[in-house]
């Protein structure tokens, strides 16, 4: 008997500034170049209206995984805080104190993604939860951001609630240009070894997904402001050559082109979910 497919989310992650911190810290404020764990279970937990210390046990749960549309470029930026303000109301320091009026201003440096695209597909056999995230996307309880509050998505985040999606996550529409240099893999990045990805190419993939390619510490433990944790977990990786016809560009064209997939191949696949 064949095993029925699982169920999952499909998002969209695009926008002029994504950021996806693994090694923040204070002033130095890094990003991954593609979506990390924490940072979609935390979008996930201010969609559904859970405060900071509530536990997301239930949203580590899903499994995540990530299809490069287009990596983007790395932007550094920096930020000047507290400056120009009395002692009682300067920076707080590490200790719980203020720093001196004359010495107020911090410079914080801060790396961005910028013009970055992603395809997600969270999967998960809890349909239940499924159907909560998919409401919460649809009409989120705090506004929702890629990674940072001043990196607002560029539209709505959920494609759809449908079954078999990682077959979804390798055919739908490319957010990207053919390359004119001739074809390139396209990048996935998985908690969970990705063997598992159906892509029907006659070109070598670069890795096979099976085996772990290292470690990043983005399995969010708690939220909570002042006792964050986060644990390692083993990342997958994988680069397989898509079909032509899979490159949509930018723009309208490529709105277009996704929309009439979302139409084809959804609409149906949702009823059965329900």
């Amino acid at each position: 008997m064949t095993e029925k497919p699982a169920c999952g989310l499909l998002l969209r992650l695009a926008g002029p500034l994504q950021s996806w911190g693994t090694h923040s810290n204070y002033l130095q404020r890094d990003t991954a170049r593609f979506p990390t764990r924490s940072g979609v279970v935390g979008m996930l937990a201010a969609g559904l209206g859970r405060e900071r210390q509530a536990p997301v046990d239930d949203l580590t749960e899903l499994s995540m995984t990530v299809r490069v549309d287009r990596p983007g470029v790395v932007l550094s930026d920096f930020h000047t805080v507290g400056g120009g303000l009395p002692a009682g109301e300067t920076v707080i320091t590490v200790d719980g104190k203020r720093r001196t009026e004359g010495k107020g201003t911090l410079v914080s440096k801060r790396q961005y993604l910028a013009d970055a695209a992603f395809t997600l597909a969270l999967t998960s056999d809890d349909e239940e939860l499924l159907h909560a995230c998919a409401a919460a996307l649809r009409d989120p309880h705090w506004p929702l951001f890629l990674g940072r509050r001043s990196c607002p998505p560029e539209g709505p985040i959920l494609l759809g609630i449908v079954e078999d999606p990682l077959r979804h996550l390798v055919q739908l529409p490319l957010a990207a240009k053919r390359p004119r240099s001739g074809p390139q893999p396209i990048e996935f990045y998985g908690d969970r070894p990705l063997g598992v990805l159906p892509v029907d190419s006659d070109a070598a993939d670069r890795g096979d997904g099976d085996h772990h390619s290292g470690e990043v510490t983005d399995e969010p433990v708690s939220f909570a402001p002042l006792a964050r944790q986060y644990q390692p977990r083993p990342l997958y990786r994988r680069a397989v050559h898509l079909p032509d016809a899979t490159y949509e560009g930018f723009g309208t064209r490529y709105l277009e082109k996704l929309q009439s997939y979302i139409d084809t191949h959804f609409a149906k696949s949702e009823r059965k979910t329900r």
